[in-house]
C-alpha cells in the first residue's frame, strides 16, 4: 500500500494530516505542491476520481481572485485552473496506491480510514 499526500508544508491542516498518520504508524510519501505541482494529466485523473467541486480551496486568496464566472466552470476549466495555479487545490489531497481517493482533512476518523484503504 503505497500513501501519498500533496499539500505544503505551512499549511494548518495538512500539518494535523501529518500528525495523524504519524500517531498512527502509517508511512506516507509528502508531496509539496509548490515545489512539485501536480501535472495536467494527474489533475484530469484526480477530478475524475473526486470531482472539481470537493478539490476546490474555497478559503484560499487564490480562490477568491478568481471572477464570479468561475461558478459556472466545467470540470476541464477547472483542471485548467489547477494546473495553473496548485493552490486553488484543497489541502491535503490524499492518494492511495496512485488514484485520489481523499481531499482535505474533516472527515471522521472511520471515513479516513476507510479512504485510505486502513
Amino acid at each position: 500500500m503505497s500513501i501519498q499526500v500533496y499539500g505544503i508544508p505551512n499549511c494548518g491542516t495538512c500539518k494535523k494530516a501529518f500528525k495523524w498518520l504519524q500517531d498512527n504508524g502509517i508511512d506516507y510519501e509528502f508531496i509539496n505542491t509548490k515545489e512539485t505541482p501536480p501535472t495536467f494529466e494527474m489533475l484530469q485523473n484526480w477530478v475524475k476520481s473526486l470531482g472539481s467541486a470537493p478539490m476546490r480551496n474555497t478559503s484560499g486568496l487564490s480562490y477568491r481572485a478568481l471572477g464570479d464566472e468561475k461558478k459556472t466552470w466545467t470540470d476541464e476549466q477547472w483542471i485548467e485552473a489547477f494546473a495553473k495555479d496548485a493552490m486553488l487545490i484543497k489541502r491535503p489531497l490524499f492518494l492511495l496506491n496512485g488514484t485520489a481517493v481523499l481531499v482535505g482533512f474533516r472527515s471522521k476518523d472511520e471515513v479516513i480510514r476507510q479512504k485510505l484503504g486502513l
